[in-house]
C-alpha cells in the first residue's frame, strides 16, 4: 500500500505545472469578473461593445446578438460579470474543474465571435484563453490540489 501512496505523491508533485496555470487562469477571470460586478454601467459597455463589434462578428453570431443579447443587455451583463467570477472561484479552489472550463470556453468562444477575429489574429487573446480553457478540461485540471481531489470519492461526477 505505501509503494501506491508514493506513487500517487509522485503524480501529485508532478502536476504542480498545471495547478499554477489553473490559479493563475482562475484569478484573471475572478478579477475581471469582479470589476465588471462592480462596475454600475457593466451593461452600457456590453452593449457597446456588442454594437461596435456587429458588423465584424461572425454571421452566425449577428442573429443572436441582435435579438437576444442588446435587447437584454442587462441579463447578458450579470451573466457574464457573474459567469466571469464564478469560473474563477471554481479553477482556483479546483471545484468542478472540468465543468467550470468548458463553461469557461463556451462563454470565451462567444466573446471570440462577437469580435470576429481570426484564429492567428494576433490581437485576440480570446483564443489563447479558449485554448487554455480546453486544455485545463481535456487534462482534468482538477485531479490535484483540488477540492475535486479531496471531494471524488463522495462526488463521482468530479473524478
Amino acid at each position: 500500500m505505501s509503494s501506491l501512496n508514493e506513487f500517487t505523491k509522485k503524480k501529485t508533485a508532478r502536476l504542480w505545472p498545471i495547478t499554477l496555470l489553473r490559479v493563475y487562469t482562475g484569478v484573471f477571470f475572478l478579477t475581471y469578473g469582479f470589476g465588471k460586478i462592480t462596475n454600475p454601467n457593466f451593461a452600457d459597455g456590453l452593449s457597446g461593445f456588442v454594437t461596435g463589434n456587429l458588423e465584424k462578428s461572425y454571421g452566425f453570431m449577428r442573429p443572436f446578438l441582435e435579438s437576444v443579447v442588446l435587447p437584454n443587455s442587462g441579463i447578458f451583463a450579470f451573466l457574464v460579470s457573474w459567469g466571469e467570477v464564478l469560473l474563477g472561484v471554481a479553477l482556483v479552489l479546483g471545484l468542478a474543474t472540468r465543468y467550470a472550463a468548458i463553461a469557461g470556453a463556451f462563454m470565451v468562444a462567444m466573446f471570440w465571435f462577437t469580435k470576429g477575429q481570426g484564429f492567428m489574429d494576433a490581437q485576440n487573446h480570446d483564443v489563447i484563453w479558449f485554448m487554455i480553457l480546453i486544455v485545463l478540461a481535456a487534462i482534468h485540471a482538477g485531479r490535484a490540489h483540488s477540492l475535486d481531489e479531496k471531494l471524488k470519492d463522495r462526488f463521482r461526477f468530479l473524478a
